[in-house]
């Protein structure tokens, strides 16, 4: 069945003028397309591999070698006379779920050790080089595999290291990642290596929903003949991408274009230097695209809507995108002084003040807001710090993450897994061992082994595992005081953000009057849960017992749905029980339920005159009880360097 054409996609302009541009100019880095599900991400993707030139590659080279200049260090080397032929442009699609080895290749261990010969195995990323790699919901690939991904398509090669023997071998490819925001973030740094991203959304136009609906039932009925609709256009694009591939060298970035780009990237406040060289070659590749030999201001105004806004987010709660008045003067203010004469926009006349929004829906961050009834207020939070690290008991194998010890695939070595195991990594000491006392019997006559299956033996790897991190969050009036319930908010943040750099997953359980409701059912998504947090609203009665079984449900239900993700519960409350008959025994039969899981009580209470009921909650809990203060990693170092009597 052909591909639907890419010029048949409705609207989506900045995400196919980001794919085109990657494609004339692979050195620009690829694209992360960022968008709901359903809006066309994988379709304009696949669609585009049918626009690219085809590619010459010497005949029975496994790593695509170009015969006009083939790598000198291909494993299938050397290419000095060999033939070669023609074949189309790839799309490769890289799996959520593929091994390391899958993607970067592997040694074959068997054949080293019995024959002595290195016998490369090559990966997704050989069969990308010169072609598409395409990743489909990016930010859920773990995030070794994306550091590999990105590291190749930044350098061109991929290299392996294994046993002693290295690898390398070309691997220049446009990366091109699609993610739905609610379903996770990438971290900064990774965000950062992605040359451009968009931002996709589902039109709201009912007359171009109409179209995408008849076009993709069109095609559904018929694809060779809705294909054939769009060829002419198609081949058009595919030709024009390719003249600007040949004028890509001769476009010229003046000075002027170049002052721009960097008081641009300064004004927006970019972490490095790689947000100017993309910006700078999105910049000449758009200058070819248009057919111009010199980069202009327009071409520099486009690559930075493309190339910065995924670069300006300092962590997952700040919201991606530029201000278009930002950029536009930052453009002017990188034009050559005209002089004193110039009565044009900026010259001296100061904009206008615009009056402070009155009412209680506009009152800024940290205030409290009153809703008509005057029971809830809801009240933003403080400044975010570098948070603790709690970690769950014991040792699990859970996914990788950065947060508790765990049994992974990678990681250092700590042993060898039992022979009936027989996955991940061969351990070679282990296997040499096994295979030593039978060489003889095996009638061993040079200098290689005889190795046999079961002689094979695994490393036992030892890293760490992301978690699922629950926050249990009294709401009640007991908390609501707007001091103490900004720094709750601010203290849950900072864990959220920790929680988001160590690779967990997330939920938030809240309860206040008579009740607990799930605010956020577990996801990776962690600025959804700072979201929901930020709107908090706090009063009533303080139903201690329904927030812990509802804990109590969501751990079950999840142990269920994911259970090689072990839970941290995080407990956030003063320890007040108030609400229904008998609530403090409630409470406390309700902390029997969780008396098996790692959980942290967070201290919320305050004044001269305390209860320390958290401190009992915590009892019953088995929990570690940190008051609110402590959960700064500071305070720790604070309070450790004053035990050990060091200098603060």
């Amino acid at each position: 069945m052909k591909p639907y054409p890419f010029t048949a996609v409705v609207g989506l302009p900045d995400l196919r003028l980001a794919l085109v541009l990657s494609s004339i100019s692979p050195a620009v880095g690829g694209v992360l397309v960022r968008g709901e599900k359903g809006t066309a991400k994988s379709t304009m993707v696949r669609a585009l591999a049918g626009l690219l030139p085809g590619v010459d590659v010497v005949d029975g080279c496994r790593f695509s070698c170009d015969p006009a200049a083939p790598d000198p260090l291909c494993p299938d080397g050397p290419h000095e006379k060999s033939t070669s032929h023609r074949r189309p442009a790839r799309l490769v699609e890289l799996p959520v779920g593929a091994a390391e080895d899958r993607v970067i290749g592997s040694l074959h261990l068997e054949r080293a050790l019995a024959e002595g010969v290195t016998d490369f195995q090559p990966g997704l990323l050989a069969a990308a080089h010169r072609g598409l790699l395409y990743v489909d919901e990016v930010n859920l690939l773990h995030d070794h595999l994306v550091d590999t991904l990105l590291d190749a398509a930044a350098m061109g090669r991929a290299t392996v290291e294994r046993e002693g023997v290295s690898v390398s071998h070309a691997a220049r490819f446009v990366l091109i990642g699609t993610m739905n925001p609610e379903e996770g973030e990438l971290r900064p740094q990774l965000l950062d290596r992605f040359g451009l991203t968009v931002e996709v959304a589902s039109s709201r136009d009912p007359e171009q929903r109409v179209e995408v609906v008849r076009r993709r039932l069109a095609y559904e009925a018929d694809p060779d003949a809705f294909a054939a609709q769009y060829a002419a256009e198609d081949a058009q694009l595919a030709a024009d991408i390719e003249a600007a591939q040949r004028l890509l060298a001769a476009v010229k970035l003046p000075d002027d274009a170049l002052r721009q780009i960097a008081e641009v990237c300064a004004s927006f406040e970019v972490d490095g230097m790689r947000a100017d060289i993309v910006t700078a070659r999105t910049a000449i590749a758009h200058a070819a695209w248009a057919g111009r030999d010199e980069v202009t201001t327009e071409d520099v105004r486009v690559a930075a809507r493309l190339a910065l806004p995924h670069r300006r987010r300092r962590n997952p709660f700040d919201a991606p995108g530029i201000s278009e008045e930002q950029l536009e003067q930052a453009l002017q203010d990188a034009q050559p002084d005209p002089g004193p004469e110039d009565d044009g926009p900026g010259s001296g006349s100061a904009p206008p003040e615009t009056p402070e929004p009155q009412g209680s829906e506009h009152a800024p961050p940290g205030q409290p807001q009153q809703n008509a009834g005057g029971q809830q207020k809801t009240v933003g939070a403080g400044e975010t710090f570098k948070a603790r690290v709690f970690r769950v008991k014991g040792m699990g194998e859970g996914e990788r993450g950065r947060r508790s010890r765990a049994i992974t695939d990678s990681g250092r070595t700590i042993g060898v897994q039992p022979a009936s195991v027989r996955e991940g990594r061969p351990h070679l000491v282990a296997t040499v061992k096994a295979a030593a006392p039978h060489q003889k019997a095996r009638g061993r006559d040079g200098a290689a082994l005889r190795l046999r299956p079961e002689d094979l033996r695994y490393a036992l790897r030892e890293g760490r595992e992301g978690n699922l991190v629950l926050f249990c969050v009294d709401a009640s009036g007991s908390m609501g005081a707007k001091a103490r319930m900004r720094e709750v908010k601010s203290a849950v943040l900072s864990l959220l953000l920790d929680a988001y750099q160590r690779r967990d997953k997330v939920g938030l359980v809240t309860f206040r009057g008579d009740a607990a409701e799930l605010a956020l059912p577990p996801t990776i998504s962690v600025d959804a849960a700072a979201s929901r947090l930020e709107g908090l609203p706090t009063g009533g009665r303080t139903p201690l017992a329904e927030g812990l079984l509802e804990a109590a449900r969501v751990l079950r239900v999840e142990e269920i749905r994911d259970p090689r993700r072990r839970p941290l519960l995080v407990v956030v409350t003063d320890g007040r029980a108030t609400s229904g008959p008998d609530a403090v025994a409630r409470a406390q039969a309700a902390a029997g339920l969780l008396t098996g899981v790692t959980t942290v009580v967070m201290d919320c209470e305050s004044g001269k005159m305390r209860l320390g009921l958290a401190a009992d909650l915590a009892a019953h809990l088995g929990a570690e009880h940190v008051p609110l203060a402590g959960v700064a990693a500071e305070s720790l170092a604070d309070a450790v360097r004053a035990r050990t009597g060091r200098a603060a």
